[in-house]
């Protein structure tokens, strides 16, 4: 017998179309390999990668990103990479926190306690973040590979199929 966890992630969608965003301003779409990872791992678990894009360390840029992703109807997931650490740079939480309608607190604390496994300490200078806007699911991850691979397997790529269908239930 299925347990309720199991029940309610058989209950959510199957495939999802996700968008990946890294913020940096000094990686280009050729150079990026965290998004590269985000993406790979995204098609490996047979979901659609729909747009794959870089955007400047900017909070107006980041949020008007995020928008234009919402925007279009084959998102259901927006992961950003990049600008989650304390470096003056790093505003991905500041641009995307207020724009939740719903925080994933969860997600966050997760993250560092798998990162703490990794890297340690330093796991505590990461302020990933992640929550739901309207129907729509979005994760903010730090810029390395190995901490995307690591969100994308162990936290993302597991749950969001859960995460949508409880945010798409009928009240």
């Amino acid at each position: 017998m299925d347990s309720p966890v199991q029940e309610h992630r058989d209950r959510g969608p199957d495939t999802l179309g996700f968008a990946v965003v890294t913020v940096s301003s000094s990686r280009t779409l050729e150079s990026d390999d965290s998004g590269r990872i985000a993406a790979e791992l995204i098609a490996a678990a047979g979901h659609t990668c729909h747009r794959r894009s870089v955007v400047l360390d900017d909070v107006d840029a980041i949020r008007h990103t995020v928008w234009d992703l919402l925007g279009r109807e084959e998102i259901d997931v927006i992961v950003l990479d990049g600008g989650t650490g304390f470096s003056p740079s790093d505003v991905t939480p500041e641009a995307i926190l207020p724009l939740l309608e719903r925080s994933l607190d969860g997600f966050g604390e997760l993250f560092r306690r798998l990162s703490y496994d990794e890297i340690g300490s330093a796991a505590m200078l990461s302020r990933a973040c992640a929550g739901v806007i309207g129907r729509r699911a979005l994760f903010a991850l730090p810029g390395s590979p190995k901490a995307v691979a690591l969100a994308m397997r162990s936290l993302v790529l597991p749950e969001v199929g859960h995460l949508l269908g409880q945010a798409r239930r009928a009240r």
